[in-house]
């Protein structure tokens, strides 16, 4: 894919599951340096690079190297990339490279998730240092890893749009817009099997997230645009997700044997689009038309598909003291009820991808699943979440939950910047503790989640509170000290968790339950340099193989020195290579 809108950057990747290895190949349009590494959300510095060039006399230079500071690049002392390719023509440097997992190098930044940030970089010529005029810092780029190639693309594809029309967007600075959406009529079954954001030129950014609920076909439905969570509550019935779309997401499309289906007597027929707007700068005047745009076809795939909705429940329990380094949040999901709710036996459910979301205090997320009291595994984890890099995410293999399973999800936050309460609630600047599960097949379970008993919570915290919100208001009498925020959370966590959940139909069942440990994954075994420094005057470059393995979707293995380009175009990518060069010119 491209990472950066004017084009300038390609990037092609594959990886080896058993032998833990990933490999990249960079093209960028330059005759410098390139580089191209993983970083973090909040600084560039520490960032994992890897750099190389073709000097004007056909010499090459390539090496495994990190940020010290923003301006600053350094030598590893261990070189764990291994060359495979670098080559330069009139209009690009093509850099190709692996590297493992995890290498035993401390300035290496382990591959442990199912996502990486990437950072690629270049330099206007081959001096190869951080010059803020001739180099250019173009893409940090959330890269799902294992995301599927090769997906199927029905002949019969039908698209259908879901938006809202000609709303003025308020002036406010956080707005929950929402309107009830037919879904296509069909004379039999079809699947959507993929979706996309459907984004008005000028608003993206006042845009936060797009998500489309299921409605049941019982349910009395209002008409117009509303306040999603206003005085009317007939706005916010339906509470099944099916699709969904976040600051920083692009499409999406599900495994070639999974699909919503739409168009049987057990299928809704209507949804509920909600979309959030943040009108930070209170701008006046702003009308907006966006939706999800989905894609639907009469090819049915093997499986039905559902979302189920896992985490804190949002509103009204949920505080995050000011001041804090880290405050963790819990939210537990208890399965034992889901055949009883469901009204059937309930199979066992295989979950293939995931959507993480809190609002602008996250900094990790992870969802743990617990079998027979023991922790069983770790589902999906992020433990660098950026707010403006959400979108919905492919795991390496399938994961299965069986009834009676309880899953755990956990947020991490930081409030350094903040002065008082943080409580949850919809708008960006209350917070959220949220993960999506999409899986097959599907139920009528919409949502399980959980809070903690505030009541037990604020006498720990040395207050009295006879109700709910009597607990609530107490928190804004606690000195928030390090100390304290850290008996909060230690509260918290000690609480009974009361678990809510819901059908499709709203139908709402409550039980309860306790957090536990979540004892941390053990980093993997780390792999010993297999790479090399490359300087100009090698002979024989270290680590460089005359023939590389082949990149996912190509047959042959790519030529020592065939340029990408002409790679694409053996592949019947003509109208990308002259687009490409014409944009070059």
């Amino acid at each position: 894919m491209f990472l950066d809108p004017s084009n300038v950057i390609f990037l092609r990747w594959d990886f080896d599951l058993e032998a833990e290895i990933i490999t990249f190949e960079l093209q960028v349009r330059t005759a410098g340096w390139v580089g191209l590494g993983v970083t973090n959300r909040y600084t560039n510095v520490g960032s994992d690079l890897v750099v190389g060039g073709v000097l004007p006399d056909g010499n090459i230079y390539f090496s495994d190297q990190h940020l010290v500071d923003e301006d600053t690049l350094a030598e590893d002392g261990s070189q764990d990339a291994e060359l495979q390719g670098l080559t330069e023509d009139a209009v690009y440097t093509t850099m190709r490279f692996s590297r493992p997992f995890r290498s035993c190098d401390p300035h290496d930044q382990d591959i442990t998730s199912d996502t990486m940030r990437v950072l690629a970089t270049y330099g206007l010529d081959d001096t190869l240092k951080l010059d803020r005029e001739r180099t250019f810092v173009k893409s940090i780029f959330l890269l799902q890893i294992f995301h599927p190639d090769d997906l199927d693309v029905p002949e019969d594809t039908i698209i259908h749009d879901l938006e809202i029309t000609d709303f003025l967007i308020p002036e406010d600075d956080t707005t929950y817009a929402c309107t009830f959406l037919p879904l296509p009529i069909v004379s039999k079954k079809h699947h959507i099997y993929k979706f996309e954001p459907k984004l008005v030129h000028h608003n993206e950014t006042m845009v936060h997230h797009i998500l489309v609920y299921a409605c049941g076909n019982a349910s009395t439905l209002p008409t117009g645009i509303s306040d999603c969570y206003g005085a009317d509550p007939a706005f916010s019935l339906c509470s099944q997700v099916i699709m969904g779309w976040a600051v920083g997401g692009t499409s999406y499309q599900f495994p070639d044997d999974v699909g919503i289906s739409l168009g049987t007597p057990l299928d809704p027929q209507w949804i509920r689009l909600e979309i959030h707007y943040s009108n930070f700068h209170n701008l006046p005047g702003v009308y907006d038309s966006s939706g999800i745009r989905m894609y639907y076809t009469a090819t049915l795939r093997k499986y039905d598909m559902g979302v189920l909705q896992l985490g804190f429940f949002t509103f009204p329990i949920h505080f995050i003291p000011p001041g804090a380094e880290s405050f963790m949040s819990y939210g537990l999901c208890k399965t034992e009820k889901f055949e009883e709710m469901n009204g059937a036996p309930v199979p066992d459910i295989q979950v293939f991808g995931y959507l993480l979301h809190t609002h602008l205090a996250g900094r990790a997320l992870q969802a743990v699943q617990y079998r027979n009291g023991t922790q069983f595994r770790t589902i999906c984890k992020d433990d660098s979440y950026d707010f403006n890099l959400q979108e919905t995410r492919d795991l390496p293999h399938l994961v299965e939950i069986k009834p009676g399973d309880e899953l755990l999800v956990e947020c991490h936050y930081q409030t350094l910047d903040r002065d008082s309460l943080t409580f949850g609630g919809p708008s960006t600047v209350n917070e959220m503790c949220l993960v999506f599960l999409f899986y097959y097949p599907r139920n009528n379970i919409s949502s399980c989640m959980g809070y903690p008993d505030i009541i037990y919570v604020a006498h720990e915290m040395g207050e009295e509170a006879s109700d709910p919100m009597e607990g609530m208001m107490a928190m804004n009498n606690v000195e928030w000290t390090p100390e304290n925020i850290k008996k909060a959370e230690k509260a918290c966590k000690e609480a009974q968790q009361m678990v809510i959940i819901k059908t499709i139909d709203e139908i709402v069942e409550n039980t309860t339950g306790w957090i536990s440990e979540i004892i941390p994954t053990p980093r993997g075994p780390c792999l010993e340099s297999s790479g090399g420094k490359v300087a100009p005057q090698d002979k024989i470059p270290a680590g460089f193989r005359a023939a590389p393995m082949a990149l996912s979707g190509s047959e042959t293995a790519t030529p020592r020195h065939l340029p990408l380009a002409a790679l694409f175009f053996g592949q019947g990518a003509l109208s990308w290579l002259l687009a490409t060069l014409q944009v070059g010119v």
